[in-house]
């Protein structure tokens, strides 16, 4: 599956995680040495970087990191307390250093001695637990101020569920916003509603209300032994949508879906993500996202102003075309391209609706009247397309991905296994590009998008990126 920004900043910890281990090996391995035999920094690596040595450093930073992510430091920390998991930290610390001292003494490293592992695990479990609360208090600031945020929906309105709702709200450093309950009329909703809460939507609006509104995760908490086959009806909901389920029992066929707990206070839920990733892979594609786009763009800006000049001599308007586009679960923002249409394109295209030649909603003409001349040349060798990598920059787009789609285009979508395409960024090229572009019927296109996010690995993202320009010099289903 693929990562989204709040899983990278949260995987970010195997970063600093790394570079603690090395720095408090090669720290301990310094004092331990030039103690016992009075060598200097420069001679201590004369003697011990050695090709079996380092063999042996690699194997033991696999094995460390394959600890810390069993003993699950690299799950969301949202709800867990500073000293639960600075424990937890001690606790794969701890785990990582007897492993350590059983290896010294099977490959007989004189080195690593009593106080080396002392020295090793104190420094390990002082970084690690420094950079953990850095990042919790970096993190809480960025809540704080609105970012980072996830939208939660509440399903029911017994007391459990406004308990719930209370906490998050006196936590905004827990970085929810509450989007609202649903629930139908029951003999309890008049207590509910005596709260001041209210209801945002019933049970039977509930899937347009999704349809309509940004929705990260849902919280149900309705009666589970009377209300199985509804909650059950609710989890397949949500994994159509791509959105993550909250919930008391892991009593249900989740078939896309990782379970993990999280703590609130002294509760403990269940968390049946709708989007599971790796961590090395998701920062790995945020990091690509970001050095190709920042790259791209700096070496394609003579490109950029030979574009900019002959759109300006060949037709009147803006040399970009901005549009909302659909992008994270139902996140609305602006992508760019370079304009290839006559100025009022836009509002033309109710004119042109008996000409499309797409299935679905989307909306294509081959020989479309709107395309300027320049616009032809841009569309069909897709250069329009490179100032979406400004998007990607942002972080509202990655490389790959599914297409971002047009809110007119979205609006006209009439099955809902199709709107998981939403529970990942949008990307500039994917299967479809690849595979005909505008050739390709609508129903295989989502088919193609279905099958990205559940194949997801950073192979395929560069599968897809090396075919990309040959696809686009082919120029199969470009219009």
């Amino acid at each position: 599956m693929i990562p989204s920004k709040r899983q990278l900043l949260k995987n970010l910890a195997k970063v600093f995680d790394l570079i603690a281990l090395v720095t408090s090996f090669v720290f301990a391995g310094i004092v331990a040495y030039s103690s016992l035999n009075g060598l200097t920094l420069v001679r201590i690596m004369a003697v011990r970087v050695t090709l079996g040595n380092c063999v042996l450093f690699t194997l033991l930073l696999i094995t460390w990191h394959v600890t810390f992510t069993q003993c699950g430091l690299y799950v969301s920390k949202r709800f867990t307390k500073r000293l639960a998991e600075a424990l937890e930290v001690f606790k794969a610390t701890s785990l990582a250093s007897a492993f350590l001292f059983l290896s010294a003494r099977i490959f007989h490293i004189g080195m690593v001695d009593h106080a080396f592992i002392l020295l090793w695990w104190f420094c390990c479990t002082f970084l690690m637990v420094s950079a953990r609360f850095t990042a919790r208090a970096y993190l809480v600031s960025l809540r704080r101020r609105g970012k980072n945020s996830r939208y939660l929906l509440i399903v029911g309105t017994n007391q459990r569920a406004v308990d719930f709702a209370d906490q998050l709200t006196n936590r905004p450093d827990l970085g929810y916003k509450l989007v609202g309950f649903v629930d139908d009329d029951w003999q309890g909703i008049q207590s509910f509603e005596a709260t001041g809460c209210t209801r945002c939507c019933s049970f039977p609006d509930l899937i347009d209300f999704l349809r309509k509104n940004v929705v990260d995760e849902m919280a149900i908490f309705l009666p589970l032994r009377s209300h199985y086959e509804r909650t059950a009806q609710l989890v397949s909901i949500c994994e159509q949508h791509g959105i993550a389920v909250r919930l008391k029992s892991p009593a249900f066929n989740l078939r896309r879906t990782v379970a993990q707990k999280q703590d609130l206070d002294q509760d403990s839920d269940v968390l049946a993500l709708a989007t599971c990733t790796e961590a090395w892979p998701s920062v790995a594609k945020r990091v690509l996202d970001v050095l190709f786009s920042a790259v791209l763009l700096v070496a394609l800006s003579p490109l950029f102003a030979i574009v900019a000049l002959l759109m300006k001599c060949s037709s009147r308007g803006p040399l970009f075309f901005s549009q909302a586009r659909v992008g994270l679960n139902k996140r609305q923002f602006k992508m760019y391209k370079f304009r290839t249409m006559v100025a009022n394109a836009e509002q033309m295209q109710d004119q042109l609706l008996s000409m499309n030649e797409m299935s679905g909603p989307a909306f294509k003409i081959r020989h479309d009247p709107r395309i300027t001349p320049c616009g032809r040349i841009l569309r069909k060798t897709s250069i329009d397309e490179l100032p979406q990598l400004l998007n990607v920059l942002l972080g509202d787009m990655s490389l790959v991905g599914p297409r971002a789609m047009s809110l007119r285009d979205y609006q006209l979508f009439d099955q809902d296994w199709q709107r998981r395409r939403f529970s990942v960024k949008p990307g500039i090229t994917c299967l479809w590009q690849i595979k005909g572009r505008n050739s390709v019927p609508f129903e295989k296109w989502m088919e193609l998008d279905m099958e990205y996010i559940d194949k997801w690995s950073l192979w395929l993202d560069f599968k897809i990126l090396a075919q990309t320009l040959p696809a686009v010099v082919r120029g199969t289903g470009a219009v």
